[in-house]
């Protein structure tokens, strides 16, 4: 039962009122002054204080202020005669919870009560009863025949579900919808091995925006000679982590458009933003750039030709007149500099700026003990993302374009997924290390876990060999080899992964965004 102090040197004229709350569930302790109040509170708990600011001797300012400093947490709800604008800001100044202007019924009371000790309880009591009713919902579109806006419509409700209750603290409808979310998972991954071929084959009649489509589609539309476009790929950036930011950007920006695309496969830096910015899927991009391209086990950066991509697809739309700069960020140097110089970057009509840091965050992941610490989970990872983002150079010289007239398109590459299964595959050694995705030869593995392609170049990706092929998991699992199975196993368990075929992986986010000048 919750504990209310209630402090008034009238109290004997509210004792309906005790009763009233005290029927209602909440346990009135009641106080004439506010040292008595104080010495209660030194030697018992409460969950609040109900206070009057007008009582003789120690006033109602005077004891919230020495409450504040004995229990700075503990809600205070100030019920006061005067509504001056002095009192109010003083009183709020001092960090009230709430006030209540004299002379209060006990319906606004219990109203304060419930809105500050139980308002956890009722939001999470809401928000279970209309998931329950939104969960009904998508699975009929999953059992139906959804199609791939269905799917980005059913993610991100999935993710909007879950930042809700991360938001109520609900621990055990959490638990449930990771295991809807699982199931959707499973849905997607069955839907995605059916239809992938026939969306890059341009076969499929409603295929979503993809990596290689992206710049045509939503980059290019808003290029304009007068207002600079600033393009911000941030690595492995997905949908649950750009809404984790949002309220950051949104004091700065307000968002003209936000979608999804789907990443191509493999959903990993190389083959995905080499498509981004060459408009190409892979396999056409080494046909026309062989000394360009490099296969997975080949030694070397597999993306240092990005800039003379993006120069290659603005001629192939006819813009090769358009200004264009590139910056990569890979350093904390690098993003200083950034920082400090953010605004040079309006000296192009079109500027694109790769910020890697997301990615280091998910690969040092499973190496890194503080940061299987930090992202110990799905809520860990989007607060640690959001921390550093708040903190980051990058958020500073985006704070700096907002106050100039340009539009800031923040994007990604591919997104990742929290592994948890290891399913064994037998690989020769030339086989790519990546743990969602197998490209090479003799591959042997259970075709019931995997999507199969025995020739890449079917689904776009270039053959490295006659015999070369690819698989991709699905769900949360993960590939290992049968030496030291175990041991692997447990390393990467519960690890963020990508590569694979996930909404996590797949569905990612496209921002466009000008600033409130």
């Amino acid at each position: 039962m919750p504990t209310v102090m209630w402090v008034d040197d009238e109290i004997e004229l509210l004792e309906a009122h005790r009763l009233f709350l005290e029927r209602k569930g909440y346990l009135i302790k009641t106080f004439t002054n506010g040292h008595d109040a104080i010495a209660h509170l030194q030697d018992e708990p409460v969950d609040l204080v109900l206070l009057d600011e007008s009582m003789p001797g120690i006033s109602g300012l005077e004891t919230l202020s020495k409450i504040k400093r004995m229990q700075p947490l503990l809600p205070i709800v100030l019920v006061t005669k005067n509504e001056t604008e002095s009192l109010m800001e003083e009183a709020i100044g001092s960090q009230i919870t709430d006030y209540l202007i004299k002379p209060v019924n006990p319906n606004q009371v219990l109203l304060s009560l419930k809105k500050i000790l139980d308002n956890k309880r009722l939001v999470s009591e809401k928000t279970i009863a209309d998931y329950h009713q939104a969960f009904r919902t998508m699975f009929e579109v999953i059992d139906g025949e959804p199609r791939p806006h269905h799917w980005v419509d059913i993610y991100k409700q999935l993710t909007y579900w879950e930042l809700e209750m991360d938001k109520s603290e609900t621990e055990a409808m959490m638990e449930v919808l990771f295991s809807q979310k699982t199931e959707a998972n499973v849905g997607f991954f069955k839907y995605v091995s059916r239809h992938y071929a026939g969306w890059v084959n341009n076969i499929d009649p409603d295929p979503p925006i993809m990596s290689h489509q992206l710049f045509q589609k939503k980059i290019l539309p808003f290029l304009q000679p007068d207002q600079p476009l600033v393009w911000v790929v941030l690595d492995n950036l997905r949908y649950d982590h750009w809404k984790a930011i949002e309220p950051l950007l949104a004091d700065h920006y307000r968002v003209q458009e936000e979608e999804c695309f789907f990443s191509i496969l493999p959903s990993a830096t190389h083959y995905c933003r080499n498509a981004l910015f060459a408009g190409e899927l892979p396999a056409v991009i080494q046909k026309q750039y062989p000394d360009k391209w490099k296969a997975d086990d080949e030694e070397g950066s597999k993306n240092i030709h990005e800039l003379f991509f993006l120069s290659e697809q603005l001629k192939k739309f006819g813009k090769s007149d358009v200004t264009h700069g590139y910056l990569k960020i890979s350093s904390h140097e690098e993003a200083q500099k950034f920082q400090e110089n953010a605004t040079g970057l309006l000296a192009h009509e079109l500027s694109v700026v790769v910020y890697n840091f997301v990615d280091m965050i998910s690969h040092a992941r499973s190496e890194m003990d503080i940061l299987k610490e930090l992202a110990s989970d799905e809520l860990a990872y989007r607060s640690l993302v959001r921390s550093w983002f708040m903190h980051s150079p990058l958020y500073m010289g985006l704070k700096k374009l907002a106050e100039r007239k340009c539009t800031v398109v923040l994007t990604t590459d591919h997104g990742s997924i929290r592994v948890k299964d290891p399913i064994k595959v037998v690989a020769d050694k030339s086989t790519t290390a990546n743990l969602r995705y197998k490209n090479g030869r003799n591959l042997d593995y259970d075709a019931r876990e995997v999507y199969a392609v025995k020739d890449p170049l079917t689904i776009g990706l270039p053959k490295q060999s006659i015999s070369s092929s690819f698989i991709f998991s699905g769900r949360q699992d993960f590939f290992c080899y049968p030496n030291q199975f175990h041991h692997y196993a447990a390393l990467y368990k519960n690890s963020f992964q990508h590569g694979g075929i996930s909404m996590e992986e797949m569905i990612v986010p496209i921002v466009r965004m000008t600033g409130k000048l």
